[in-house]
């Protein structure tokens, strides 16, 4: 079956689209599973497998209706799912530091992993002046609460939190204009990032490159409005609007680079 399934995907995600078989095999068999935190595109592979059967349903949260990360809950389609725990535990990190304004999203997350979590035990963060928010898995909470203790040279104290407490922070994005050739992703990833043509194509050829959290190798691969784009090193940015077209047949488009 999973050889039919693989023809919709990147051949990258086939060993994720294996776990998910697996989950929903085993719900449909009356087991139950509650996943790490998937990005928008692994939930989408899940919500794909589970739809192909009739005796499995999911629920996903990700601690918040607007969350991007999610845990998901597959089971028996017989179970109700409303009031099942997801395992999800909000966590608040503050500090009387003036430093503490200068912290970025990656100075978060790089502290969180340098305790030995792993990305896929924690959801969103969101940065504030005075602090951050973010979810983590139940399971890892109370260590991170206990051992999260430094951020980027900056002396923390952080709380359980309950999740109504949570304070959700718009994304900050960085909006630029440019006036490029075509849509084609390699030509806007160069000009975003400044980088040569040449020197882009190495990463895209390499799967180092994602389009809505999908990898994609081809950098001819045209970029529509809406589309979020990452090139593993350098960050990721989103294809805000196509402007229009120039007297000379170039596309002005805005992006919004994520701070």
């Amino acid at each position: 079956m999973n050889e039919h399934i693989y023809a919709h995907f990147h051949p990258d995600e086939h060993r994720f689209v294996d776990k998910a078989a697996e989950w929903v095999e085993r719900a449909e068999q009356h087991a139950v599973k509650l996943t790490d935190f998937l990005d928008p595109r692994q939930a989408f592979i899940v919500t794909s497998l589970v739809n192909r059967s009739a005796d499995v349903h999911v629920r996903f949260d990700g601690g918040h209706p607007g969350a991007e990360r999610k845990r998901a809950f597959i089971a028996p389609d017989y179970r109700v799912l409303d009031d099942e725990d997801m395992g999800i535990r909000l966590i608040g990190v503050t500090s009387p530091d003036e430093k503490l304004q200068q912290l970025d999203h990656g100075d978060y997350m790089g502290a969180i992993l340098g305790l030995g979590i792993k990305r896929d035990k924690v959801g969103d963060i969101y940065v504030r002046p005075d602090g951050c928010h973010f979810l983590a898995a139940a399971e890892v909470a109370d260590y991170i609460r206990l051992n999260l203790n430094a951020v980027h040279r900056v002396h923390v104290q952080t709380e359980l939190l309950p999740l109504d407490r949570l304070i959700s922070t718009e994304v900050k994005l960085d909006e630029m204009s440019l006036s490029v050739a075509s849509l084609r992703l390699d030509g806007i990833v160069s000009d975003v990032y400044r980088l040569s043509r040449a020197k882009v194509l190495i990463p895209i050829k390499a799967g180092r490159c994602k389009v809505n959290w999908k990898q994609v190798e081809d950098p001819s691969k045209p970029l529509k409005q809406g589309d979020v784009v990452s090139l593993q090193g350098f960050g990721r940015f989103k294809l805000l609007e196509v402007e229009g077209v120039t007297k000379k047949g170039r596309y002005r488009v805005k992006i919004g680079k994520y701070a």
